[in-house]
């Protein structure tokens, strides 16, 4: 690069982009464009971006274009501004449909077709059954050999045409030995000697895990634009006496804006004027409203629940809380490692290693020896072609990990793709969240402590009257553990008084409830209590009658989860909240974590999260446990993200690899157990079939080994690794 020439960023989307190994073919190679000084692409949300010098960059942005079509043809390339609804020049954007082409897939993606929409699993399962029924009729009826194998060749085509077509396609493009180079030769091959059944059933086994991974890809994809709900869509800004509704990118420090209720605070500022309580749940993950009042800051993100605020904008949309989540949740994705698929790995070396030997085998002999036929030596080499099928480990290894999925969903975890169930084997580093992960995320009367001769049930009706009319969850709470019938006849000149209580007479006495704050003002003597949680004070014709403790629940198991981790080899057990520090401290004392971090904003939680990441080795796994959509960014950071499924936010659920349907935290270890019984069985699998194929591969290259210890060798590994693969799914985690 020339010194002193000016640097460009252009961000191009990448439509069709469903292939992780694709993404890292692409940026590759765009990195090694000259004039390009970086360049990465973002597998979750289809986008490249690039820097280079600015005086090439029409001809840099070609070159690129050309080098994606090259590398991959099927992806369509756009300018970032040109998709769905990203429009240039334009303020305001749509971010809700500027990710639809993106999200986080279950898999690693290698050897995918581009097209993974709800259409063509729809198409591929009707090419499957078409495939199999034609298939089983050529294998059942009584038919003449050229009818017989017309069908089959017919079934093989519908069945697996495409993976044959991509075969040549990449041959074509240099890119021999893959995947589908594997499947097209050892099929072809098993037609070629006469196994028509065995090439057809390969190639549907095949085809069938594909389906599955697809599927997996459908169901993940709307991760990023389901939390684009958090986006603001308009500012209230205020001008003199004049109100207009701008987009929030229009904004500037210093401009006022008015927030009505029910409306989310589009970008963080401090409150002037008005007061009102605050929805911060889509941030930090509490139920509790946060009061506000003049000279209090608000967050973009929060909602606005009854009062109207005048609030002083202290930050530009681009570095508002709201917008730095998005960021976060769009960009934290791609700097997953994505698990490499097993058998490819091995197909890289395998499969050209087979081939080539097979090809030595038909036409040396022949050339060395006298007497040796080509006739001879080619059926010998198609033999080997077909002993050397690794259809044993295509179909058992996928097979095992989906009776790995099938033994966790029936203990309640959803597991979204193999490679998650198989990165839950090196998980060393577990974080949870709190609020509705391992607290129930509902408030509850813990405690009811009356004083100067009150009952604790006459206590508790006091002050249940007394919150009668509030809409507050603390006030929801009391009712419920009253749980008879408040009938308003009892009650007179009721008082809300903001921020404090409610002021009430209740069958001729004058009840006051609330916090501290109003007892003070009341100048009613009392003794400020030592318990965490929510304390509301009743005092009855102005005297203190005693207070009653709410608080967020423990989940029964939490304790139970934490232990289980621990003695199945965690390292460390983190809890991240939002809440404050001694109400975090005092549940992860009672829980047994290791760690307690408290008083954190989502950007937080991935700061913290990324602080254990730079601790652990390569090969050791972080597991990120939470509910709330301000979890979703880091769900979406962490090597595994894991979604209480019950109560969690839809955000939470889609950006996670993992969802636990029953909302318990022990459930987590269940599927850490049932991962490691997984990869044990897996690995007996590829152990046998790996070395009963190297014993059976020696006899058909000497010519030992017929076409029925060739059949055996494929067909019976394959049946015997199946059945093994079986007992995965009667799988029953058992924890201490």
């Amino acid at each position: 690069m020339k010194t002193g020439t000016s640097v460009v960023k252009r961000k191009l989307v990448l439509e069709g982009l469903d292939c992780a190994n694709c993404a890292m073919k692409i940026e590759n190679g765009v990195q090694k464009i000259e004039g390009v000084s970086a360049c990465t692409v973002n597998f979750a949300n289809q986008t490249l971006t690039m820097e280079m010098t600015s005086d090439r960059s029409d001809d840099i942005l070609e070159q690129t274009k050309k080098k994606i079509r090259t590398l991959e043809p099927g992806i369509k390339v756009l300018e970032y501004g040109a998709a769905g609804n990203h429009k240039g020049g334009s303020s305001k954007h749509n971010h809700a449909n500027d990710y639809d082409h993106g999200a986080e897939t279950a898999d690693d993606g290698h050897g995918h077709s581009h097209d993974h929409g709800a259409q063509s699993v729809k198409v591929m399962t009707a090419r499957l059954i078409a495939g199999l029924a034609i298939g089983a009729a050529a294998f059942s009826l009584s038919l003449s050999r050229e009818l017989e194998l017309f069908l089959f060749i017919a079934s093989y085509l519908i069945v697996g045409g495409d993976i044959v077509f991509k075969a040549l396609k990449n041959i074509i493009r240099g890119q021999v030995f893959d995947e589908y180079f594997l499947m097209a030769i050892a099929t072809v091959g098993a037609f070629i000697i006469g196994e028509y059944p065995e090439g057809v059933a390969v190639m549907l086994f095949y085809q069938v895990g594909e389906l599955f991974q697809s599927i997996a890809v459908n169901r993940s994809r709307k991760s990023i634009s389901a939390l684009m709900d958090i986006r603001p869509d308009f500012a209230n800004l205020k001008t003199g006496d004049e109100i207009q509704r701008v987009s929030p990118e229009d904004v500037q420090i210093g401009d006022l804006i008015i927030v009505r209720p029910g409306e989310k605070v589009p970008l963080d500022g401090k409150v002037i004027d008005g007061k009102s309580a605050m929805d911060t749940s889509a941030l930090t993950g509490e139920s509790m409203p946060r009061e506000v009042a003049a000279g209090d800051d608000v967050l973009s993100g929060f909602i606005n629940k009854n009062g109207v605020l005048t609030v002083v904008v202290s930050k530009v949309f681009g570095e508002s809380t709201v917008a730095k989540i998005l960021d976060l949740v769009e960009n934290a994705s791609s700097k997953k490692a994505p698990t490499e698929n097993f058998i490819t790995k091995f197909a890289r070396y395998y499969t050209p290693f087979v081939v080539i030997f097979a090809a030595l085998l038909a036409v040396v002999p022949p050339l060395l020896f006298s007497g040796a036929t080509f006739s001879d030596w080619v059926y010998r080499a198609l033999v080997f072609l077909v002993i050397s099928c690794p259809c044993a480990l295509v179909v058992s290894i996928p097979l095992g990990f989906f009776g790995g999925i099938g033994a966790s969903s029936k203990n309640g975890v959803l597991v979204k793709g193999s490679n998650y169930l198989e990165a839950l084997n090196n998980v060393k580093y577990v974080v949870f969240d709190k609020t509705g992960t391992l607290t129930k995320g509902a408030f509850k009367v813990n405690g009811i402590h009356p004083q100067h001769g009150w009952t604790e049930q006459e206590l508790l009706r006091q002050a249940a009257f007394a919150e009668m009319h509030s809409t507050h969850p603390i006030a929801e709470s009391i009712r419920e553990a009253y749980a008879q019938e408040l009938n308003e006849d009892h009650l007179s000149d009721y008082n809300e008084i903001s921020g404090h209580g409610i002021q009430v007479v209740f069958e001729g006495k004058e009840v006051l409830a609330g916090n501290a704050k109003l007892m003070e003002q009341e100048n009613i003597d009392f003794a400020a209590p030592s318990e965490l949680g929510t304390i509301v004070h009743v005092a009855i014709n102005k005297q203190y009658a005693g207070y009653l403790v709410i608080a967020d629940e423990v989940k029964e198991d939490s304790a139970q989860a934490i232990r289980s981790l621990k003695n199945l080899g965690v390292k460390k057990v983190v809890m991240l909240t939002g809440d404050i520090k001694a109400v975090g401290e005092a549940v992860g004392k009672k829980l047994g974590v290791d760690e307690v971090r408290s008083e954190l904003l989502p950007q937080h939680k991935v700061e913290e999260l990324e602080k254990i990441d730079r601790q652990k080795s390569g090969k050791e796994k972080i597991v990120f446990v939470g509910d709330g959509i301000n979890d979703t960014p880091v769900l979406a950071r962490a090597d595994i993200g894991v979604a209480m499924g019950g109560l969690g936010s839809d955000a939470a659920i889609e950006a996670a690899d993992i969802v636990i349907m029953t909302d318990e935290p022990s459930k987590l270890a269940s599927a850490i157990h049932i991962a490691k019984r997984t990869r044990s069985i897996v690995w007996q699998n590829i152990l046998f079939a790996l070395l009963v194929k190297a014993v059976f591969l020696l006899l058909g290259a000497f010519g030992i080994a017929t076409m029925w210890e060739a059949v055996f060798s494929d067909v019976g590994v394959t049946l015997i690794a199946v059945l093994n693969a079986m007992r995965v799914l009667k799988i029953k985690p058992n924890l201490v």
